[in-house]
């Protein structure tokens, strides 16, 4: 029966409390927190942090230096790019209004929600709390200051949807009443007051 057990770079650190699943690989300084959870098949790129508590599903990939900091949570197969960055601060400060060093009882921290299938360029910036949602893009780059809905394409900052995007990640092509198909799959999509849904054939 082959391993399947995770594969953790010699320079990595994963906290002995941090759970990671199986055939997950983390590379090359990387660190996972306590109780940080990542899922099977996942794939962590060199140098990536994983705050502590931070729940990353199945088959996601985290790319080079990308900082995914706590509460964060990803669903299954998401895909974050190199250098991107999930705030956790509403009002970030080091000190206190007295100039005392702000410790974890003077923040309450908020996160950043990536949804199944979503896909965050490279050097993105996302700002808690936002939800990013299902098969949605984010275009490297881009500050997200706002609710990504399910298979938009954002850019810019602050990023703002451009397109539709479908589930291999191209831009659907419109084909006029509100519909919309894949160029790759061919997958029918309808848009309904600003919210496009998959139409399952």
């Amino acid at each position: 029966m082959p391993d399947n057990s995770p594969t953790v770079a010699p320079t990595a650190d994963v906290d002995p409390r941090a759970t990671v699943g199986a055939g997950t690989r983390i590379w090359h300084l990387a660190q996972v927190r306590e109780g940080a959870v990542v899922g099977k098949e996942c794939i962590v790129g060199r140098g990536a942090y994983i705050g502590p508590g931070v729940v990353v599903g199945d088959r996601c990939k985290i790319q080079n230096h990308a900082l995914v900091y706590e509460p964060a949570v990803l669903e299954d197969g998401v895909f974050v790019g190199p250098a991107v960055v999930f705030t956790n601060d509403y009002y970030p400060r080091a000190v206190t209004p007295d100039g005392g060093l702000k410790s974890a009882d003077d923040w309450h921290a908020v996160g950043v929600t990536v949804r199944t299938g979503a896909s965050i360029g490279a050097r993105a910036v996302c700002v808690a709390p936002v939800t990013i949602g299902r098969w949605a893009l984010v275009a490297a780059g881009s500050v997200v200051t706002k609710d990504v809905p399910d298979f938009a394409l954002v850019a810019g900052v602050p990023a703002r949807r451009i397109r539709w995007v479908g589930r291999a990640g191209a831009p659907l092509e419109e084909q006029g009443d509100e519909t919309w198909t894949c160029p790759i799959t061919d997958e029918l999509y309808v848009e309904v007051d600003g919210v496009l849904n998959l139409v399952i054939q």
